[in-house]
């Protein structure tokens, strides 16, 4: 059989010539790195990477295999795959499959055989660049010309592509996978995904009805929420209504939330300007309720506030960053993957800096000064990564529990 070939150009010129892994085709993108070492059936479906080509530091992928409990959405989300070397075979007791077939069945264009140092060294020096991975032009000046050709990351929407399709209350199977009991599990129950996006991909076919009932009523914005999150939403006692980025204001405050979470999701969070406004309205009518955001869920909350965005140079992806809560100067570990940031210098005085990113001081939490409203640019849900940071579930469900009696609950008021 005849070794298929792929190419990957970035705008500048730099080429990476390999072999074709995934579906044959080709596809552009911002190209970034992810320093995990495992993970990466959850980082190819995490939505957060949507409009993206992501290259793995780590030089071996694929070994494990894929299997259906470690998806973190319906579906991959990630635009192509760039290694060093794809594993010809896997084993694991969880896998159902090997990752190149995996690819090949979400249409997922890949390439191995890449220096990924040199290019991770290149992306690090020079920043993040558009790419194109072929496997049916291999021209170097065509692929170059496309790269520069092909749209920004900052130019695009990407939220209204991978929210759900409408509100509606989470639903989880009866035998769902607890992210706190199964911590300690040896073989955590499973929790199977659906691709019905006005459940939020959950399964909803649980003989039991519906488990995330709870004390606690959770409105979710998904702006491209993982399933990990939600889990442990629903852990926590949580009732868990989701709305797309795209609903009003009023359309939330009829739901009568006790709590506000606002979710990841990928992109510029200025070319999602709707989603900020319905924050900085539902900030305006309930000035008790308990809000929580992560990661873009932080950039929007700052951007209800009146902070500001700021693109980094290659941004944070991985799952070994350190971040300092500053109250208790404590240390942890996190999976992050997150291209914005916001500006220090741009803080109204109602916001307060809580986290800060240790390899390059960079703001990784805030909080209202006055309100219960509080968010991190990192993800305590991890999957994959550590779980030094789940303790801001618990946070958010304090706050809830703190808010005065329901007064919050009465829309417009």
């Amino acid at each position: 059989m005849t070794e298929r070939r792929a190419l990957l150009a970035l705008e500048d010129g730099a080429l990476f010539p390999g072999r074709a892994v995934g579906a044959d085709g080709e596809v552009s993108g911002e190209v970034v790195f992810n320093t995990a070492m495992t993970g990466y059936q959850e980082i190819l479906t995490d939505p957060s990477y949507s409009g993206q080509l992501v290259c793995l530091t780590y030089p071996l992928i694929g070994n494990y295999g894929v299997n259906e409990d470690d998806p973190e959405s319906r579906q991959p989300w990630t635009r192509g795959l760039i290694v060093r070397e794809l594993a010809v075979r896997h084993s694991n007791w969880r896998a159902t499959g090997d990752l190149g077939s995996y690819l090949k069945k979400h249409g997922i264009v890949g390439i191995d055989e890449v220096d990924t140092r040199a290019l991770t060294r290149h992306l690090r020096l020079h920043g993040a660049k558009t790419g194109v991975i072929s496997t049916v032009d291999l021209d170097a000046d065509s692929l170059v010309r496309k790269a520069r050709a092909a749209p920004k990351l900052g130019e695009l929407d990407l939220v209204r592509g991978v929210t759900a399709g409408g509100i509606a209350p989470l639903r989880l199977p009866a035998d769902s996978y607890d992210p706190i009991a199964g911590q300690t599990s040896a073989r955590p129950r499973s929790i199977r995904a659906n691709a019905n996006p006005v459940e939020l991909k959950f399964d909803v076919s649980t003989p039991t009805g519906v488990v995330t009932r709870g004390a606690h009523h959770v409105v979710a914005i998904d702006a491209g929420a993982k399933h990990n999150i939600m889990r442990h939403l629903a852990a926590r006692g949580c009732r868990v209504t989701v709305a797309p980025a795209t609903a009003t204001a009023e359309q939330i405050s009829v739901l009568a939330p006790d709590g506000l979470f606002l979710s990841n999701g990928p992109g510029d969070p200025e070319q999602a300007p709707y989603l900020a406004a319905t924050v900085r309205d539902l900030l305006d009518a309930h000035r008790e309720l308990p809000v929580f955001g992560i990661c873009l869920g932080l950039q929007i909350m700052s951007l209800a506030l009146d902070a500001t965005i700021y693109k980094l140079k290659f941004g944070h992806h991985g799952a070994n960053h350190p971040v300092r809560e500053e109250r208790t100067g404590v240390i942890s570990i996190t999976s992050q993957n997150h291209g914005y940031a916001v500006d220090a210098d741009s803080l109204p005085a109602h916001l307060r800096i809580t986290h800060v990113n240790l390899n390059d001081g960079t703001i990784e939490g805030l909080e209202h000064r006055s309100r219960p409203v509080f968010a991190i640019q990192y993800h305590p849900e991890a999957a994959p990564g550590p779980h030094d940071a789940q303790y801001l579930f618990d946070r958010f469900v304090d706050a809830m529990e703190s808010a005065p009696l329901r007064s919050h609950r009465e829309p417009g008021r």
